[in-house]
């Protein structure tokens, strides 16, 4: 038991040890991002690096993990969370710049299923999501933790649907899991945002779910309070003409600065 738990503190360490080495690291910017941004962040960060010469390194999960994993240690200048909860959770702890805190994007939650499916459904109060299910599961990010899942949760809830379909639930640790559940045909129907549908050709949109069924899916950007200062000009670039065009490409609605 002694050697299980030393055993587990090392790898603790060794996991810690690439976040704290790159806060040594003044060539490079840390973003910690939400899972549905690493396509259109990852763009972004190349067309940057190509104009100042300045390397842009991400760390894609769900919002909240990487909102604790900055909690507790360095490394990270900039986050961009795909919910208000997520960024509040820092601010409260005043792991983030207060005053760079903005909303940057908006984003639409739809149902979607393998691209050579053939199901149907509207979304509507009490639809009949389970029978188009056929036995099968809904995949979904996970619905306690991770916006697209606290989103698609609210959404059935609002529906009247949630309480019949929790049992058949499919969850995935982030929103980019439960989209490739439904790529590989491991889930007839799923929920996830909008803009994933684009960089997955194996899926299809099923349907949108009404905005006022749900939260208003909102992606704040701020630094860390520990961010380098060349931070600084990345978060200004990804408010900037460029990777708003990246961003309205990809999907996302921008959303105009304060």
């Amino acid at each position: 038991m002694i050697r299980a738990i030393a055993t587990a503190f090392l790898i603790g360490l060794i996991l810690l040890l690439p976040v704290r080495a790159s806060a040594q690291n003044t060539d490079r910017v840390m973003v910690f991002a939400a899972a549905s941004l690493t396509d259109t962040l990852q763009e972004i960060g190349r067309a940057y690096g190509r104009e100042s010469g300045k390397r842009v390194v991400f760390s894609f999960a769900a919002s909240m993990t990487l909102a604790r994993q900055i909690e507790l240690s360095a490394g990270a200048d900039i986050f961009i969370a795909a919910d208000t909860e997520s960024m509040d959770y820092l601010e409260q702890r005043s792991r983030i710049a207060k005053t760079t805190r903005q909303d940057l994007l908006g984003n639409r939650l739809v149902l979607i299923a393998p691209a050579g499916s053939n199901v149907t459904l509207a979304i509507a109060p009490q639809m009949r999501i389970v029978e188009a299910l056929a036995g099968g599961r809904l995949a979904m990010a996970n619905v306690d933790s991770v916006p697209a899942g606290r989103y698609g949760k609210a959404a059935l809830t609002a529906l009247g649907v949630w309480n019949g379909i929790s049992g058949r639930i499919a969850q995935g640790e982030d929103v980019r899991a439960a989209l490739s559940y439904v790529a590989r045909g491991e889930a007839p129907l799923g929920i996830v945002y909008a803009t994933d549908t684009l960089v997955e050709p194996r899926v299809r949109v099923v349907a949108t779910f009404p905005q006022n069924s749900h939260p208003p899916i909102v992606y704040p950007a701020a630094l860390t309070s520990e961010a380098r200062p060349d931070s600084a000009q990345f978060l200004a670039y990804v408010h900037g003409p460029q990777a708003r065009a990246a961003f309205e490409r990809a999907g996302f609605t921008v959303l105009a600065a304060r």
